[in-house]
């Protein structure tokens, strides 16, 4: 996986995350008026190490998803990965994650 695409996709959930956080705290204290702090503008992001590991633990659990899939699959004799594969093989695999 290239890391810009994990790097965008982390990006969008912190976003996301930041927005629902500042809509919570705003209802929260709308009696409240204060100054903000420095800590709820900051940006959050992920140095080059933690994005490196992150794309390696993707790599490798889509890889395993797949390969419990396709087992599932050849078990029941069909050459195709259905949904139905993915959704039995994922608890475990969660687990072993």
């Amino acid at each position: 996986m290239k890391q810009e695409l994990i790097r965008t996709i982390f990006r969008l959930v912190w976003e996301r995350r930041g927005a629902e956080r500042e809509k919570n705290q705003f209802s929260e204290t709308e009696a409240e008026v204060g100054p903000s702090t420095s800590k709820r503008s900051r940006l959050t992001s992920a140095n080059a190490n933690a994005l490196k590991l992150s794309c390696e633990l993707l790599r490798v659990f889509v890889t395993e998803a797949i390969q419990r899939a396709a087992t599932m699959a050849e078990a029941e004799g069909n050459h195709v990965i259905e949904a139905s594969h993915l959704e039995r093989i994922l608890p475990q695999l969660l687990l072993d994650f």
